[in-house]
């Protein structure tokens, strides 16, 4: 039998409650085995899913979202569902689009967070337009932008009447993107870390597997650990139950002031995805 942990929840800053850690979804095929893992995990206490249109698995992620509901694992108002436009220079009206097909996709009547995936050569001040609208019609609880620096924020902001709830970058120990975060807590926007783990690479460093020891826990659970009491919402991926129950159970133990400065000081400033200044939306 599997037990259901409770994830705590942040506030963004329209009032929105988001759960600070979730299940992304990320370079996993459409099919069965996708909706019966996002059964598993909101069987789980997972209450977060992330997808996105170029992901390709909005179907299957919708399906398993439904299952789990129509299973009583938890109502629609319980879970916080997230998807992202691919803004390869879509216009207003085609953000609108994009966002209608991936609820329809989806199977689901509405989108918790809607994120713009990539801020591209300035392409994305149409569709956060399109964005703002889609929150003022009340069709989507909260809006944000994903893989923005500085520049692009400060840009976005100069021209935007809503301030995105969201910025979810790539932020793991190797990169700790300080500045951005920074810049990100003093305007309001909540950071939320893809690739948390570094797609497994931080699993095998010495500083971190010693942590791992002191407290009885896995390298990942560390390093998950360390994005909660930096105040950073987590998304870690993955199909293993196993992995996904030790994913969820980090609120058993804290890291103490000088073990998150330890993690701190693994920053290299190295990425794992592209670098935002520089992708050109393809894959």
């Amino acid at each position: 039998m599997i037990m259901s942990i409770k994830i705590d929840a942040l506030e963004l800053n329209n009032g929105t409650k988001m759960p600070e850690l979730g299940y992304g979804v990320f370079r996993v095929e459409e099919g069965a085995e996708l909706e019966k893992a996002v059964v598993s995990a909101i069987k789980m206490g997972y209450r977060s899913i992330d997808t996105a249109a170029i992901y390709g698995n909005e179907k299957s992620v919708g399906n398993g979202i439904r299952q789990a509901i129509k299973e009583g694992f938890a109502a629609r108002e319980d879970l916080f569902i997230t998807s992202k436009v691919w803004n390869d220079g879509l216009t207003y009206e085609e953000t609108i689009q994009a966002y209608e097909e991936s609820l329809e996709k989806m199977g689901l009547d509405y989108l918790d967070l809607y994120l713009i995936h990539w801020p591209g050569k300035n392409q994305y001040m149409e569709p956060w337009k399109a964005l703002e609208t889609l929150y003022k019609e009340k069709r989507v609880k909260a809006i944000g932008v994903s893989n923005f620096q500085i520049s692009h924020l400060e840009h976005l902001l100069e021209n935007a009447e809503i301030v995105p709830a969201v910025n979810q970058v790539e932020f793991h120990p190797k990169l700790t993107q300080t500045e951005l975060r920074e810049f990100c807590r003093k305007q309001g926007i909540q950071v939320e870390a893809w690739s948390p783990l570094m797609n497994g690479d931080l699993l095998k460093n010495d500083t971190i597997q010693k942590m791992a020891d002191f407290h009885s826990k896995t390298p990942a659970q560390i390093v998950l650990r360390w994005d909660l009491q930096h105040g950073v919402i987590t998304i870690p991926k993955s199909m293993n139950e196993a992995r996904m129950l030790e994913n969820i159970g980090i609120y058993d133990f804290k890291l103490s002031e000088e073990q998150m400065d330890e993690l701190d000081a693994l920053n290299e400033n190295l990425r794992s995805g592209p670098d935002p200044d520089e992708f050109n939306f393809k894959i």
